[in-house]
Order: structure tokens, then sequence, then C-alpha cells
């Protein structure tokens, strides 16, 4: 029961790594303080999945087509790892070192997540096979604001954020440009659900 749990605390709100898709659809707190967390929480498999689906789950497993990651990302998330003797906050834009693979020392477990006041306008967009219970080909989570985070997944060997769309757009640039700028800073793959090709300019159209 101490890893589940939503709280917010002077502007920082604490979910605890046991906390499943469905807690994160039905809390008020996370609907007003990071509804594109709701967003991404309600594209997550079937209610079953929903129902016992985690937080800590999706980002333990690590797979660059985690829905919940990107939203992560763009929120400047903390990831919080305890051991026999000592706990310590990783950001989130750090705790991949590739491909399925973290920072997490084996003796280390993900305890909870922690977000800090996110100002601007957010919003999240997954882009799949069918509306529902697909992984995604490209998915999307930012936040609009004078200075703009942008996180994609399915477009890397992890979740990415942008930081030269994201400054490019902060400038003023004009949309093309940003676009332009976006191509490279991913490196989609083709597999089976998709082509590179069309991750590209599935990229360019959400951004």
């Amino acid at each position: 029961e101490g890893l589940r749990g939503i709280e917010r605390r002077e502007g920082v709100l604490r979910i605890g790594a046991l906390t499943t898709y469905t807690d994160i659809i039905r809390s008020p707190i996370v609907r007003r303080h990071l509804p594109m967390l709701v967003s991404a929480a309600r594209e997550i498999g079937a209610i079953q999945i929903q129902n016992r689906g985690t937080i800590g789950g999706n980002i333990a497993n690590g797979s660059p087509a985690g829905d919940a990651l990107p939203v992560l990302a763009a929120s400047d998330a903390l990831v919080e790892l305890q051991s026999l003797d000592r706990t310590r906050k990783v950001p989130f834009a750090g705790f991949y070192s590739g491909y399925r693979k973290t920072v997490m020392r084996p003796d280390e477990l993900i305890t909870a997540i922690e977000i800090p006041r996110v100002e601007g306008v957010q919003f999240f967009r997954k882009v799949g096979t069918r509306a529902a219970q697909s992984i995604s080909k490209v998915v999307i989570a930012g936040v609009r604001a004078a200075h703009p985070r942008i996180s994609f997944g399915s477009v890397a060997p992890t979740v990415i954020r942008v930081p030269r769309t994201e400054a490019a757009l902060a400038s003023g640039a004009s949309m093309p440009d940003a676009q332009r700028i976006l191509q490279t800073e991913i490196a989609p793959i083709d597999d089976l659900r998709s082509t590179a090709a069309y991750r590209r300019r599935v990229a360019a159209n959400l951004l």
C-alpha cells in the first residue's frame, strides 16, 4: 500500500509506483493538474489493463512506445528510486540510458513519480492502428507555453524530448521551420507496426 496513492504537496504531484491507470483517470488531483496524463491513461489497453497496469510498470518496462512516458518527459518528472540504504530522485529525461535500459541499480525499486507544477496548455495525442487497444505508431505529449516542452514516443530508441524544436518555437520560428528541425531530432525505424517515413510525417503533423 505504501507504493500506491496520489497526493499533491507544495505544488508537487506525487504518484506512487503501483498507482493504476484507473486510479489516475479517476483522480480529481491529476485531472486538475496533469490532464495530459489522464488522456494517456485512457489510451492504454482496455479497461482490464487500466485496472491492473501501473505507472511504475510503464516506466520500468521502458518501451519507447509507452503511452504515459512522453507525458512524464514533457512535465519534467522525477523518478524516485529506493534501495535498502538510500532514496534518490532521477530526472525522467536522464532515466533511460538506451533501448529498454535505465540508470537503476539492481538493488533499486521505483517507488514514486514526482511532477512539479506545469504551467501552460497541455496536450497528448496517440496515433495507432485503431482507436483503442493498439500500440502506438507515434505518441506525443507537450506543454504549449512561452518555453514549450515537447516529447515523442516511438520515434527513437527511448522516449525523447526535442530541445532544438522547443527552442525554435520559443524564438518564434515558423511551423515549417520547426518541423524541419524536428526531423533532425528524431530517428524512427521501420518495424511491424509502421515505417520510418510514416512516423516522420505523422510526427511533423502532430507538432
